[in-house]
């Protein structure tokens, strides 16, 4: 049998709507802020949604994109976190290193990626003429992050919609506790807060319209939820073997159990209403941890604010944890936050294990009325101290995506 490797998380970097850096992140959701504000990269004036949160860095959007400064920003503090001993992330080789990311899709000029490639960084001819055509390709992204960082494995891409960010990490967990790679940068990275993006979304009616309000738009789990607010960003983890941590006298925040996903293709837009993909992935995430449901301690919710979405993600965590159902916190991130489409995994995912070192969980915010469907302790309003081993941190996404991770506090 294979020996399994612990994984560990050395490192971990973010750029959100409510500011960029994982401390100061964490202050903000512990203290229920909301990031969330009217749209200002654009105009949208004609569309029924104008509000977003939106996210911010400074200097270079490599090819022209948001996306990928987003994720340049968030691997550049990951490193530098997980480096804080001295020491930097290795134990081999560059082909024993490699980056995963759930990457968007962004529209782009063909000029601007021209005119602003990384220097060194070239692009083979048959890709150039199909740029000249398509969106920014999804593996741009992880092409860059590997190239800047000397990670020699092949890269991995995840495009499954909101699952990805979650992907990613689970992918990356896997791919270091199996030994086929020694450590790894894992996490997600999204900007559709343009025309396209934020259109396509209203004409799904999928979106909140409460443009008047925008701090209280988005609402999980309250019975006068109208739809998801989009967000943008990105969030990265540095995932290494335990040992390898311990030896290089790394500093952790914590472990990665057990991964799991599943694929219910219910409808393109709208999940299983008695949550089946959730429960399974949540299951399968469990299993491959082995652990039990008595062993969750507390839920980072997809909690979308979504009519549809809300009740099926109760019914899902009610079958998987039983009677225990209403007595675990559950905490909505995107209350504050917003959907980040494919980085929303992996931001909820620091959101959970940062929360985890401080012995809190944080709120759902703008949870006012709760809906007698979604009936379980969602944490409403306010942070609250509460001892945490294991977390579930769930994203299910557009089209059947499912996926969840089991976060825990690491205990040699």
């Amino acid at each position: 049998m294979m020996k399994r490797h612990r994984v560990v998380v050395t490192g971990m970097g973010l750029v959100s709507p409510l500011g960029n850096g994982v401390g100061p992140f964490i202050d903000a959701v512990l203290a229920g802020r909301s990031g969330i504000g009217p749209i200002t990269l654009f105009d949208p004036a004609l569309l029924p949604t104008r509000i977003a949160g939106q996210a911010r860095v400074e200097g270079e959007a490599p090819f022209g994109d948001r996306k990928i400064a987003f994720a340049v920003e968030a691997a550049r503090e990951a490193l530098a976190d997980a480096s804080r001993s001295g020491t930097a992330p290795g134990g081999g080789s560059g082909h024993e290193a490699g980056v995963g990311m759930g990457v968007g899709l962004e529209l782009f000029a063909m000029e601007d990626l021209v005119a602003s490639r990384e220097p060194g960084f070239a692009l083979p001819s048959a890709l150039e003429e199909r740029l000249a055509f398509m969106q920014t390709p999804s593996d741009m992204c992880v092409h860059l992050l590997a190239h800047r960082h000397g990670l020699g494995a092949p890269p991995r891409t995840h495009v499954s919609a909101c699952a990805a960010g979650t992907d990613a990490i689970g992918d990356a967990f896997r791919l270091v506790a199996t030994g086929r790679r020694r450590w790894m940068m894992a996490g997600g990275t999204d900007s559709m807060i343009n025309p396209l993006g934020v259109a396509g979304f209203c004409a799904l009616k999928a979106t909140s319209t409460r443009n008047d309000e925008p701090a209280r738009a988005s609402r999980p789990f309250d019975r006068t939820r109208d739809g998801f607010v989009m967000g943008e960003g990105a969030a990265i983890l540095i995932l290494e073997r335990a040992q390898d941590a311990l030896t290089r006298g790394a500093a952790i925040h914590g472990e990665i159990r057990g991964y799991g996903t599943s694929f219910d293709a219910h409808r393109i837009s709208d999940p299983h209403p008695e949550g089946r993909g959730a429960f399974q992935a949540m299951a399968r995430a469990l299993g491959d941890a082995q652990l039990a449901p008595a062993d969750v301690d507390a839920i980072n919710a997809h909690g979308t604010g979504t009519p549809k979405n809300d009740p099926a993600e109760t019914l899902a965590i009610r079958r998987l944890l039983g009677e225990r159902a209403p007595h675990v916190p559950v905490s909505a991130t995107k209350s504050m936050i917003g959907h980040l489409i494919s980085a929303a995994g992996a931001v909820e995912a620091v959101a959970a294990i940062g929360c985890m070192e401080r012995g809190m969980v944080h709120p759902t915010i703008n949870l006012e009325e709760p809906d007698p469907a979604c009936d379980l302790d969602y944490v409403a309003g306010v942070a609250r101290a509460h001892a945490q081993r294991w977390v579930l941190s769930s994203s299910f996404g557009f089209g059947g995506h499912n996926a969840a991770l089991v976060l825990g506090r690491f205990e040699p």
